[in-house]
């Protein structure tokens, strides 16, 4: 019946890994709502260059990619030249904290405009030739540059393993992968690619909404725990709540906003949060006020992993 008969250490902080995530939901599902989707414009010059300005949709994945090109192409895009990334909706401080350089997909960085989770996945030959590693994807130049030297098998690497300038690997994933589908939807052109701000004369000639809404995302980083979708819905918090560009701190701000009044202002200082993932070892919660937590997020206990009903 919920009433708590005997505890120990109830009120003693303890690093909560990725239970935090539901404080990230929660957040969400207040500020954002549950249809919620992310946008990502796109802009063309009188050069038919090509401008993509995201506000961090973390479902950028090839098949989706796809779905873009075939809006555009319904919009008269028959050319495409220079194609450049707009980060301009994230100003972020600093790099997600708590997060490493290792090769795995769970510590990938985040960015205005992602595609597949900021990791390539790659099959490695045992003559140690590169392939990609999903039917969906073509293989890319930066595919070839990161899996090499990995054993035969398939493999999901971070593209920052062993560090990087995020901003640039970023772009540079994401514009090989807009380039490659180009091609196969038989759309014209070629020419620079990088990072570059939307100009005053480019004109806005498609918005793409997301496939899925925020519940569909707050079950999958739910369910299977993915650090990437988490702290990009955690930074679109922040910048519903006081404006673009998303940082860390209006993300911390509108989230711990929303814990105040959910929880009451003792139980909600009880929760410290860094990041919307859990990766941060900074991240702090004790035992009474993630049991308020999930007393709070009964609602939606159903998009929990093992939900029994």
């Amino acid at each position: 019946q919920g009433k708590l008969i005997d505890s120990c250490n109830p009120d003693k902080s303890y690093v909560p890994a990725s239970v935090i995530k539901v404080a990230t939901a929660l957040a969400a599902f207040d500020i954002l709502g549950p249809d919620y989707r992310f946008t990502t414009s796109f802009y063309r010059d009188k050069e038919r260059n090509l401008y993509i300005k995201g506000t961090g949709d973390p479902m950028l994945v090839s098949d989706e990619i796809r779905l873009i090109f075939q809006a555009l192409q319904k919009k008269g895009v028959k050319e495409i030249n220079a194609l450049y990334i707009d980060p301009s909706a994230f100003a972020l401080e600093h790099r997600v904290p708590g997060r490493e350089d290792s090769d795995n997909p769970y510590d990938a960085p985040v960015g205005a405009v992602s595609v597949n989770f900021n990791s390539v996945p790659v099959q490695v030959t045992k003559r140690g030739r590169v392939r990609s590693g999903e039917e969906e994807t073509p293989l890319l130049p930066l595919m070839r540059a990161l899996g090499r030297g990995y054993p035969a098998g398939r493999h999901r690497i971070n593209i920052c393993s062993n560090g990087c300038q995020k901003k640039e690997r970023i772009a540079r994933y994401t514009t090989e992968l807009f380039r490659a589908l180009q091609k196969e939807a038989g759309i014209a052109g070629n020419g620079q690619a990088g990072i570059r701000s939307v100009p005053k004369n480019a004109k806005l000639i498609y918005t793409h909404q997301s496939s899925k809404d925020l519940t569909e995302l707050a079950s999958s980083f739910l369910k299977y725990s993915s650090n990437f979708i988490s702290n990009l819905v955690y930074l679109a918090c922040g910048a519903e709540q006081y404006g673009y560009p998303a940082t860390w701190a209006k993300a911390r701000r509108a989230v711990d906003t929303v814990l105040i009044k959910r929880l009451g202002g003792k139980t909600a200082a009880a929760i410290l949060q860094k990041e919307g993932a859990g990766l941060s070892r900074d991240n702090r919660v004790t035992v009474r006020s993630v049991l308020e937590l999930l007393r709070e997020f009964r609602p939606y206990a159903y998009l929990l992993r093992n939900y029994m009903g």
